[in-house]
């Protein structure tokens, strides 16, 4: 057995206290990006460090907070909605994020938290997948029988046992033989969590060990904990409403493009100016001795396009919304502010296509759901894993929007070869139009009597992005810039792009965890953060996961 004492566990965290004289009162917060980061770190330094709301500043270069969270009627003029992507929940791993809900009060109902409804939410509608892994004739496979060989085992526990400074920059497919990536857990693990065989072994490394509870249930989700609507009605909304009420300052439609830092005699920097546009023209802030700054970097929706019905999403090659400018900008100012290149380098490794179908009747839906034994909200990621462009899709608990009209309901789904011809539209998905899209979707299900029916009830709404997995790039010490850079007296980054020990990024977790690291050593907080969960720390949990992959 391998020695795995490199997973040791830590006791719950502090974070360092970088000012311990601040005041609080007269401290002012510049806070770089309207996403859940940005937005966490605002909470915090209210409900946490007291900071009154009216010096907290958010300045977001959209008119819509959330970021990547994002959920809202389609560009255009039809009655269609669209999500860019879908997020999984669960107890074990998201301790902050709930930690953070547990008192904002719900949109729906404010007499209880967002967390509470979601507890309440999942105890109603519990996730129990029956149809995980669908093969070319339509045939639901058991997904239970994970498919590992003993060579495979033996790849698995080396990747766990290895410190991350010996598994360097290596990808996934150094590690693993050609028949682990046929296995029914790559199958369901890739489209889960949306890893390639390409990208970063280190990170799959953290994600076993962040979600190994999920082993024994990976062919059910049995332990997904969704949100009553989509991330952004649930989430985002009731955190900004919130955060509004406070009296928090957001400038919606202001951009940072840089920022200027300076490094004091005992060796400590400071930001002290941000360089900003608006619609009025270009300014800056200065940034007095008391004011702290957040730096949100990176985007993995930045150059996000959309197509419908009758058009096709354009590939945005050439960085076009400023989704990396600002990170290109500050890493110029010190080595260790990152390499933003390390992730926006390669396109074609880390671009994909999401959709979500409007669907005005129910026909789809009743369909789905008698053929996989799932009602909407029920089920999780269906995975066409033959299909040329890998299809999958989710039908979420309806309805998915809170203005959703009745009679009206939605699903989401994405293609992961998209430079593939499809099995029944035979164009890459990248060419296809959203008709073109749901016809490859229709078919694949087997659902070929209903197909005029359903292209004509329906509107399709395909996003292209271009870095949608792009934070899962094979990288080097040193391309993520740290939370808290070596001699910060002021700044801190945050977001997806970031170091974090242990953690693992593409999680909502991940953005509100380092705004709380950020916020209390910055703000002097001595309040403990959470742990991060090692299910192989739990004998329990530790040996189910054994267990099942030694079957």
């Amino acid at each position: 057995m391998p020695d795995l004492s490199n997973n040791k566990k830590r006791s719950n965290m502090k974070a360092p206290i970088l000012n311990p004289q601040i005041d609080r009162d007269r401290v002012q917060l510049w806070i770089v990006g309207g996403g859940i980061a940005g937005m966490a770190v605002a909470a915090f330094a209210i409900r946490d460090g007291h900071v009154p709301a009216v010096n907290i500043h958010i300045l977001e270069e959209t008119v819509l907070p959330g970021g990547a969270l994002d959920g809202a009627a389609a560009p255009g003029e039809r009655h269609a909605w669209v999500t860019r992507g879908g997020r999984m929940l669960t107890d074990e791993t998201y301790l902050c994020l709930w930690d953070l809900f547990e008192t904002i009060p719900a949109r729906d109902d404010p007499s209880i938290s967002v967390r509470e409804e979601c507890r309440r939410f999942n105890a109603d509608v519990k996730t129990h997948a029956q149809a995980r892994l669908i093969d070319s004739a339509h045939h639901v496979i058991d997904a239970a029988k994970l498919g590992f060989s003993a060579t495979n085992r033996a790849q698995m526990l080396r990747l766990l046992a290895l410190p991350e400074a010996l598994i360097g920059s290596r990808r996934i497919d150094e590690f693993f033989d050609e028949h682990f990536f046929q296995t029914n857990f790559w199958r369901m693990w890739r489209t889960t969590f949306a890893f390639q065989k390409w990208h970063s072994a280190v990170e799959l490394r953290r994600y076993f060990l962040r979600f190994v509870q999920e082993f024994p249930r990976i062919h059910t989700l049995a332990g997904v904990k969704r949100t009553r609507y989509n991330q952004y009605d649930s989430l985002v909304v009731p955190l900004q409403q919130w955060l509004t009420a406070q009296g928090v300052d957001v400038r919606f439609g202001t951009r940072v493009t840089d920022a200027e830092f300076v490094t004091q005699a005992d060796g400590g920097r400071r930001a002290c100016r941000l360089v900003i546009e608006t619609a009025a023209g270009g300014g800056e802030i200065a940034l007095g001795e008391s004011d702290l700054a957040f730096f949100t970097l990176g985007s993995i929706t930045a150059d996000s396009t959309y197509g419908d019905n009758d058009t096709v999403p354009a590939l945005v090659r050439d960085r076009r919304d400023h989704g990396w400018s600002l990170w290109q900008n500050i890493a110029r100012k010190a080595p260790d502010f990152g390499r933003p290149a390390a992730f926006y380098g390669n396109i074609d490794e880390h671009k994909w296509e999401s959709f979500t179908l409007t669907m005005h009747d129910d026909v789809l839906l009743r369909r789905i759901a008698a053929s996989t034994g799932n009602e909407p909200g029920t089920g999780a990621l269906m995975t066409w894993f033959e299909s040329g462009w890998h299809l999958s899709i989710v039908v979420p608990y309806q309805p998915h929007f809170a203005g959703l009209p009745a009679g009206t309901a939605t699903l989401w789904g994405y293609g992961f070869d998209i430079d593939s011809d499809g099995d029944y539209v035979k164009k890459a998905m990248s060419a296809a139009t959203g008709r073109e899209i749901l016809t490859e979707l229709v078919r694949q299900l087997g659902f070929d009597d209903i197909l005029e029916h359903v292209l004509a009830t329906t509107d399709v709404t395909t996003v292209m992005l271009p870095y949608a997995s792009a934070l899962f790039a094979c990288r080097a010490p040193g391309d993520r810039p740290a939370v808290l850079p070596q001699g910060t007296r002021n700044f801190a980054f945050l977001g997806q792009f970031v170091e974090m020990e242990d953690d693992v990024v593409f999680t909502v977790e991940y953005s509100v965890r380092c705004a709380m690291l950020a916020a209390y050593a910055l703000l002097g907080i001595e309040r403990e953060i959470p742990d991060i969960y090692n299910g192989l720390l739990d004998p329990k949990v530790g040996w189910q996961a054994l267990e099942v992959a030694f079957h």
